[in-house]
């Protein structure tokens, strides 16, 4: 499935949302607006484009569509969610980060309107949103990284965009020191995209794994050592790299001290926290999060949204 064809099947998915809000849950277009956080009037031309595309006539024509907005109601139901959203993805022949990182450009750019900020976090994920949301978005924003480490993806080919503002914590996402860290922390030019950060009105991040395929251990930003002591210390997983037990816990005071990332106890003082990530591998940190709200918005894969259903 090229981009193309996924952006189609997103927005087909988003059409059937809302059409089956209005015409089968009955909702006001007020309330399915305030909802997806668009306008009235954008809801009233996407029933029409529902219409024109015969989604909507004496019955919803597609069995999979109706599925997956169950799965996303269940889940959101479940867990208290603001919104969940499942991306289309082909399969083994597809990558999983790749399709989730453009259903949450396409997603996004639905969600958000001019001059607003986006934080963004870490990973291989937010990098292919990164490259994605480039390319489709026509809106003037700011994006701001949460993280130190963010530079080299605003490298890849097709991720600069004119209307799209930069401001990157120029500097390494783990220091090699506690004492190089609290200075980092407060050198000026560092302190203004923290605080930009703080000012956010949407963050947008992926969950980091524990397994040899996490982003942090594939770029050999931590050690065989460190990423051992972490497990020894019960982590299953990072959220904008701090990494956490099942209880929603801080572990490994040692490499947190050294990470420069927003504050954890900032992440539960957003209102709008969007996490992208799918795949077992992922299944503890994603519920975890979840639980502890770390995060009240899910853009992940069929598959993982009904292991989350399951366990």
């Amino acid at each position: 499935m090229d981009l193309e064809e996924k952006k189609e099947a997103y927005r087909n998915s988003l059409l059937y949302k809302v059409a089956w809000q209005y015409y089968i849950e009955q909702m006001t277009q007020a309330t399915i607006a305030d909802g997806l956080g668009i306008n009235r009037i954008r809801v009233v031309k996407m029933l029409e484009e529902a219409r024109e595309k015969k989604i909507v006539s004496f019955h919803f024509s597609t069995y999979n569509h109706r599925e997956t907005l169950s799965i996303e109601k269940e889940l959101m139901s479940k867990f208290g969610l603001k919104d969940v959203f499942i991306a289309p993805w082909s399969g083994e022949n597809d990558n999983l980060n790749e399709s989730l990182g453009q259903a949450a450009a396409m997603y996004l750019d639905d969600l958000i309107h001019d001059d607003l900020s986006v934080g963004i976090g870490y990973g291989d994920t937010i990098s292919y949103f990164l490259k994605n949301f480039s390319r489709i978005t026509d809106k003037n924003l700011s994006i701001v990284s949460l993280t130190g480490g963010v530079a080299p993806y605003l490298r890849q080919e097709n991720v600069l965009n004119s209307r799209l503002s930069y401001y990157l914590i120029p500097s390494p996402l783990i220091m090699s020191s506690e004492e190089l860290a609290d200075g980092i922390r407060t050198e000026p030019s560092v302190k203004e995209v923290f605080d930009l950060g703080q000012n956010a009105k949407i963050i947008i991040t992926s969950l980091g794994g524990m397994d040899k395929a996490a982003t942090v251990v594939q770029a050999q930003i931590l050690t065989e050592a460190e990423l051992a002591s972490l497990k020894k210390n019960q982590a299953i997983g990072d959220i904008l790299m701090h990494f956490i037990n099942d209880k929603g816990e801080l572990v490994n005071p040692e490499i947190e001290n050294r990470l420069i990332s927003i504050p954890f106890e900032n992440i539960k003082q957003k209102e709008n926290i969007i996490a992208v990530a799918g795949g077992k591998t992922k299944l503890n940190v994603i519920r975890t999060s979840i639980k502890y709200g770390l995060i009240n918005t899910l853009i992940t894969d069929e598959a993982t949204a009904q292991l989350l259903l399951d366990g």
